[in-house]
Parts: structure tokens; C-alpha cells; sequence
């Protein structure tokens, strides 16, 4: 059963109800698998003041206005990918952000992808060990760890043979497999973390006591110097 492919259904409803029955899903790209442990949703246009969507349809937010069920890439401070699954159906403009997860398979390529140099910063020291729990904990890491950039923007994560496809058949390049759904005892949620509007709205949800969870951090403005 954790093998299967999730269908588009899974994805056709509001962010907020998507969101907590993502985490112990489990999303697969090539060599490297991971659970999810934290996600968080953003809602239609002209209802959430934190979503890219907020202010309508764009050439960038394009994505998000599609079918259920693809993924949905942006560059974010001039350094990092992030990646978010579409929800709710066509034209809505809706997603879930995945902000971190465990690496549990392809440990390897994701501690080289981490490593690997770029014209970007990298998101550590190239010159330290990166702990097992710290490779995908955080949204521009689990990118990097799974190796999804710009190019992936669009992606369709849906097999296109059916609900319950098992993963090696006609699956998407992208898979997220029903995995092990977390015991909803075990699932907390709480304010959106690095947003500046709309950040108290409690769509972050994550697994209580796992420790691959990014630590919350509340929205500073920035202020000039006078």
C-alpha cells in the first residue's frame, strides 16, 4: 500500500485539509526518496494575503492556477528553490508548501547534491559532514536533496493510468507515494513561519517530536538604518 501513487483526488480539495495528509508521505526523484515531516498551505487568490496566488494569475504563479497535483517550483532571495504541490481544482490558484522531510533512501546522492558547487551560496559549509536529520530540513534544502530546480516547475506528480498505481508503472517522474499517513495524535499545527503577512494563520503542520522539523521562526521586517 505505501508504494502506491497518490491520485489527482488527493490534491482537489483546500490546502488546509491537503496539507496534514501529506506528512509520511513519501515523494521519490530518481535516486532519492523522502518522507515528509513538515509542510504548509496557501490559500486562493483574494483570501490569503501570504500566498504567491493573493493578487491573481502571473507569468511566475502560473503553475499554481493548473491542474491539481503538479509541482510547483519558485526561486526565492536570489538563492533557493522551493517547492509546493497544487491543490484544489484548475483556475483556484492553491498549494502546500513542503518545507522538510527525512531522507530515506538515497542518503548518499543527497549528502553529494548538498556538497555539490554552484553559483549559488551553498546552504552549509562545504567542509563539514552534514548530520542524516539536517539533509532535507527546511524547504530550499529538500529541494537541493531531491534534486529540483526551475526546470521542474509544471511537473505533473499524478500517474496518468489511474488512482492506485503501483510506483514502477506508468508513474510520473515525481512520485508521491501514499507512504505511511502519520497518526493524526501526532500531528500538530501552528503559525506560518517566515512570512510577514497572514503569519499567524495555523497552516504549518508538522510531526510532533521528529527531528527532522525546521525550527520555527517568526517574521522580522526589516528595518533601514536612519
Amino acid at each position: 500500500m505505501g508504494e502506491r501513487i497518490l491520485d489527482r483526488e488527493f490534491f482537489d480539495r483546500p490546502s488546509f485539509e491537503t496539507a496534514p495528509g501529506l506528512l509520511g508521505r513519501v515523494l521519490v526523484h530518481g535516486p532519492v526518496a523522502v518522507r515528509l515531516t513538515e509542510v504548509e498551505a496557501y490559500g486562493p487568490p483574494g483570501e490569503d494575503p501570504a500566498s504567491h496566488t493573493y493578487r491573481g494569475r502571473t507569468p511566475r504563479n502560473s503553475v499554481m492556477f493548473g491542474p491539481p497535483g503538479h509541482l510547483y517550483v519558485y526561486f526565492t532571495y536570489g538563492m533557493h528553490y522551493c517547492v509546493n504541490l497544487v491543490c484544489l481544482p484548475e483556475g483556484m490558484g492553491s498549494g502546500v508548501l513542503l518545507r522538510a522531510g527525512e531522507v530515506i533512501e538515497g542518503v548518499e546522492v543527497a549528502r553529494t547534491r548538498r556538497h555539490r558547487p554552484s553559483t549559488t551560496p551553498p546552504l552549509t559549509g562545504r567542509n563539514r559532514t552534514i548530520h542524516e536529520r539536517d539533509l532535507a530540513r527546511g524547504p530550499a534544502r529538500l529541494a537541493v536533496a531531491l534534486g529540483l530546480g526551475r526546470e521542474h516547475n509544471g511537473l505533473d506528480c499524478c500517474s496518468e493510468s489511474g488512482p492506485g498505481v503501483e510506483s514502477g508503472s506508468g508513474s510520473a517522474e515525481l512520485r508521491v507515494l501514499e507512504g505511511d499517513p502519520v497518526d493524526p495524535t501526532l500531528i500538530r499545527s501552528g503559525p506560518r513561519t517566515g512570512v510577514s503577512s497572514a503569519a499567524d494563520t495555523p497552516w504549518r503542520f508538522w510531526i510532533e517530536g521528529d527531528p527532522t522539523v525546521s525550527p520555527y521562526r517568526k517574521h522580522v521586517p526589516k528595518t533601514r538604518p536612519s
